[in-house]
């Protein structure tokens, strides 16, 4: 049950975003253009980085809804239950798994962060646009984990967010909101 008498039983952050369309409309397009715009990482590994950032900081809600996204775009079904069960030992490309090491440092102990944690993501190929969106993406879920901790959500059954994840998959960050939605093109 939220915090906030106002919302309903089952609110979610999309309540939120509609009550409040004038912060929250514009925080729905940066994060169209974050997830689905032009990266050198996937939709789908945008994705795990944002639900494994999540799972890192204890946020079932944003962890469990984003972790299905991730699969409706493609990644292995139950790899970042893997990577936040031991991330050493998680099947990942050695070009991701220091990737995610940065994700993990950057959501737990960011003060930390070191110029070799970047090298680290940089040798194995990944450039300034990558790790930058990873910074971003990271920061996503932090503000995420914010708001559902904030007005005390409870996380939604895997089963609804799997639901949730295509209709995001096929409509996106902004148009999943109807008050925000643009005009379909043909």
């Amino acid at each position: 049950m939220p915090f906030l008498k106002s919302m309903p039983e089952r609110a979610n952050p999309g309540h939120v975003f509609q009550a409040y369309p004038d912060i929250y409309g514009p925080w729905s397009e940066m994060s169209q253009a974050m997830m689905n715009g032009p990266s050198p990482l996937s939709q789908g590994e945008r994705e795990m980085i944002l639900a494994y950032a999540a799972g890192v900081a204890n946020c079932e809600f944003v962890y469990i809804a984003h972790s299905e996204v991730a699969y409706a775009w493609g990644v292995k079904e139950g790899l970042i239950e893997l990577m936040l069960e031991d991330l050493e030992k998680a099947p990942l490309s050695e070009k991701i798994r220091p990737l995610m090491f940065f994700v993990k440092k950057l959501m737990i102990n960011p003060a930390n962060i070191a110029q070799e944690d970047v090298d680290s993501v940089m040798t194995v190929g990944w450039n300034e646009q990558a790790l930058q969106d990873t910074i971003a993406i990271t920061a996503r879920a932090a503000f995420m984990q914010r708001i559902v901790h904030g007005h005390g959500f409870t996380p939604m059954p895997r089963s609804v967010a799997a639901r949730h994840a295509q209709s995001r998959v096929e409509k996106g960050y902004v148009n999943i909101f109807p008050k925000f939605a643009h005009e379909q093109k043909d």
